[in-house]
């Protein structure tokens, strides 16, 4: 990747309130499916400004954990707080509006539209001119939708998108989805935002504009971001803390270099000497 990352792991990163609470605070959150234990007492601190990436192999729980933090399905024990707010209990339709965003391990965009209508639609958490502005004073309604539409073309602009603004979401590669799926995340202009694998199934020149998108939205947009990856590369290159998990429960946290060197991560993803011998 590029040399910037090194002189980023394990800095120090702004809290978000000045009394030095954490802007994610993952507390004692457990979650089961039926007789399946998917997390147990997961703690995690995110500082805001942050780049914090979730390690573990398949099964792990991670996407489990993002899922409760954006509100997919509650925990069964545990409490989460996002800036401040305890957001545990807060309905699922209304997690944009607190200011958490996310992409799918799956992309989830309606592959019937244009870019440029995903991205619009990313827009509808802020889009309140309210009935009576809306059927009376028509301006004020019509004057907002220039404005999201301005800011949708921003981000497209700034995705590096401009080509494809136009295309179905359907007739793009998976690279380009993903970065559109990016896009319409950002269209809500959320202060966290949680990327559930955002660079798996890409090839090496995909991941490394997604590399330089992340940077720049951590930098440049002032977002604190929680991302999936299973590519240890980008993982060690682009994170500032990594937290580990392995069979629902976290093994390992610390920056990229205390976590890679872990005997239990290093157990978890390949096994000990005995397991690999009987492989």
């Amino acid at each position: 990747m590029n040399d910037r990352t090194r002189g980023r792991a394990g800095g120090g990163c702004m809290t978000d309130q000045a009394d030095g609470r954490p802007f994610l605070k993952v507390e004692g959150v457990s979650k089961s499916f039926g007789g399946v234990r998917a997390l147990s007492e997961i703690e995690l601190e995110v500082n805001r400004g942050e780049i914090r990436a979730i390690i573990g192999p398949n099964g792990a729980g991670k996407t489990t954990l993002i899922n409760l933090i954006s509100r997919v399905y509650p925990p069964d024990r545990g409490r989460i707080t996002f800036a401040g707010r305890d957001i545990t209990r807060v309905p699922t339709h209304r997690i944009a509006s607190v200011g958490i965003g996310r992409t799918f391990q799956n992309v989830a965009l309606f592959r019937g539209m244009t870019v440029l209508d995903n991205l619009m639609l990313g827009r509808h958490p802020l889009m309140r001119p309210g009935i009576f502005s809306s059927g009376i004073y028509w301006g004020l309604a019509q004057k907002k939708e220039v404005e999201h539409r301005a800011r949708v073309e921003w981000i497209i602009d700034f995705l590096e998108i401009t080509h494809i603004r136009k295309t179905l979401v359907a007739a793009l590669p998976l690279g380009l989805q993903k970065r559109v799926e990016l896009g319409r995340a950002l269209a809500g202009e959320p202060t966290l935002l949680l990327l559930d694998e955002p660079m798996a199934g890409m090839n090496v020149e995909e991941k490394e504009d997604m590399v330089r998108f992340i940077f720049d939205i951590n930098e440049e947009l002032d977002k604190t971001i929680v991302l999936i990856e299973h590519d240890m590369g980008v993982v060690m290159d682009i994170s500032q803390r990594v937290s580990a998990l392995d069979f629902g429960v976290k093994i390992a946290e610390g920056t990229p270099d205390e976590v890679r060197a872990n005997p239990a991560v290093i157990e978890a993803y390949l096994g000990t000497a005995a397991q690999q011998a009987s492989r």
